[in-house]
């Protein structure tokens, strides 16, 4: 993992762009346009992914800069609503995460672009964290309740030993997970500051460009030549490096073979039917890529030409 750089000061990122967000919308409705692409929440569906073809995974393009960024996607409200609606089964004694509660503990503002301060507090639900922490560091709550049910099956299977190892973070393939690392909102905060990390110095393996990558952490499956086509794409990468390979998406319900890994698969299966279409964005391309977040970033106040 990364060194944290040193926190500097730093403006709030998501008040002022919800300010905006707010202005586009009311300018594209005047035009009559469609204020974003439709993407259809919550939907009750197969358990299953009898519904999704593997030929329309993109290894280069798995999820649209605007729907891995966008912070405002679903409010604290909507994370609870979403969080009630699965069908929670836990492995053990643990709570569903519609119920869970925990500490939290102050995190500094990491610097401009980077995550924002997130101020800790007692008994916090899973909700809140989920919504602060997407807010702190610009990424989507809808990509970290994907990422919780990517990696441990959080919202569905619940259990202890996934709340401490929530996302992942700190579990490398080679060895153990890092135990300085454990813990729910730890997790969760970690995870969206090592996307924004890879964001903001994106100078990595994985990165925008032709790209080899591999099928599963055993360099004898193979690799073969992925066109990263934007940043968020390239995040997912950096955390999960491997692509499925054709056995795991021609049988979207089985296991592959020796080599399939389905990390990143899983990622853009239970995004879409969770969320809708990963590659929507909210606004049509005549308000420039500012408006979209592409490459991670808003309109700077400096050049936002509608204020």
């Amino acid at each position: 993992m990364d060194a944290r750089p040193p926190t500097r000061p730093r403006t709030g990122r998501s008040a002022r762009m919800r300010q905006r967000l707010g202005l586009l919308t009311a300018v594209v409705l005047s035009l009559g346009l469609a204020p974003f692409a439709t993407q259809a929440a919550y939907a009750e569906t197969d358990p299953g992914w009898a519904a999704f073809d593997g030929e329309d995974f993109d290894a280069g393009l798995i999820i649209s800069d605007d729907s891995f960024y966008n912070d405002t996607a679903m409010s604290e409200r909507e994370i609870q609503d979403f969080l009630r609606s699965q069908p929670c089964t836990p492995e053990d004694l643990s709570p569903c995460l519609s119920v869970y509660r925990q500490n939290t503990t102050t995190q500094p503002d990491q610097g401009t672009r980077h995550c924002a301060v997130y101020r800790g507090a007692r008994g916090e639900r899973a909700s809140r964290i989920v919504a602060k922490v997407a807010e702190a560091c610009g990424i989507s709550p809808r990509v970290l309740l994907v990422l919780l049910q990517k990696e441990q099956s959080l919202l569905t299977r619940p259990s202890a030993y996934g709340y401490q190892r929530a996302t992942g973070y700190g579990c490398p393939d080679t060895a153990d997970c890092d135990a300085k690392y454990f813990g729910f909102f730890n997790q969760v905060y970690n995870a969206a500051w090592q996307f924004r990390q890879y964001t903001e110095q994106p100078e990595r393996d994985y990165r925008i460009g032709t790209v080899d990558v591999q099928y599963n952490p055993d360099p004898s499956c193979g690799a073969s030549t992925v066109r990263i086509r934007n940043q968020a794409t390239a995040n997912l990468y950096n955390y999960t490096p491997y692509q499925p390979n054709e056995a795991a998406l021609s049988d979207l319900t089985g296991d592959g073979d020796a080599c399939s890994t389905h990390g990143n698969l899983n990622f853009w299966l239970l995004y879409s039917k969770w969320f809708g279409d990963p590659l929507a964005v909210r606004f049509p391309a005549v308000f420039g890529p500012c408006a979209n977040l592409v490459g991670g970033h808003g309109c700077e106040p400096d050049l936002w030409p509608l204020a």
